[in-house]
Parts: structure tokens; sequence; C-alpha cells
């Protein structure tokens, strides 16, 4: 029966555990795996402070970026430059909230529409705003 390959091995372990959560010590992060045209592989790893890169077999070939320390457990660069999110103008929460109810603001209770349960709640009252505003100009416009 042939043993199967050392790397392929190494995989399928890395595999079973990231599928059971478990967490074992990692000094480097961002890897990603490629196949070169020779049938090596090609892993390619963020590593920060004086973590090591890892070594290599002859199946494999690593290639290393170094970080700084201070970037570990940062957001990533392109992350973080993002600016606006693509799905509106990027405001905050509180904003996008004040937005819809802006926009609803006409269905609501105390609205004088015709739309919405309790929409011509508001009329009286924006009749009678109406006749204060009036009446302040008429005393403004008096000698």
């Amino acid at each position: 029966m042939p043993t199967p390959n050392t790397s392929a091995v190494q995989r399928t372990l890395a595999a079973l555990v990231l599928v059971l959560g478990l967490s074992l010590p990692v000094q480097a992060q961002d890897a990603s795996e490629t196949v070169a045209a020779d049938g090596k592989v090609v892993i390619q790893l963020l590593i920060y402070g004086e973590d090591a890169c890892p070594q290599t077999n002859s199946e494999e070939i690593v290639v290393c970026a170094r970080r700084p320390e201070s970037e570990r457990y940062r957001i990533p660069k392109k992350l973080r430059e993002k600016g606006l999110d693509e799905s509106g103008d990027g405001g905050s929460w509180t904003t996008h909230n004040e937005g819809l109810e802006a926009s609803s603001r006409f269905t609501r209770p105390n609205s004088c529409s015709a739309v919405g349960s309790g929409g011509q709640t508001g009329c009286l009252a924006a009749a009678l705003h109406q006749w204060y505003l009036e009446r302040q100009l008429d005393k403004r416009n008096q000698p």
C-alpha cells in the first residue's frame, strides 16, 4: 500500500483543525497557496515581528513577507482604506436610520396625510401651527 504525500497529509490535517475549530499557535497570517508550473506548491505568508519563516520541503516553495509587530492584529490596510461603502453614502447607522425615518414620516400618526394609519391626526396640529405663524407675521407687520 503506497504512503500518502506528506504535504497532502499536512494540508488535510490543517483543514481538519480548522473544521473542528481547534486553535493551534500560529505565527503567520494571511496565507495563500498556489501550484506552480513544475508542480510545486507555492505558499505565500505574511509574518510579523521576529517570527520565523516556516521551513520548506522539496515539494514546497514558501515566500514570506515581513510586517512590523504593530500590524499583527490590525485590520488589513486594503480594508482600512476602503473609504465609503459601496451600498450608499457610507454614513453612520444613525444617519441611515434618520433617513429611513424621514422618508416614512408622512405615513405616521400626526403627519396630516391620507396615506397610512393615523396620518389624518396631524392635520389639526398643522393647521394650528400655520395659524400661529400667520398671526406672528401679522403682529410684526402692524404699525
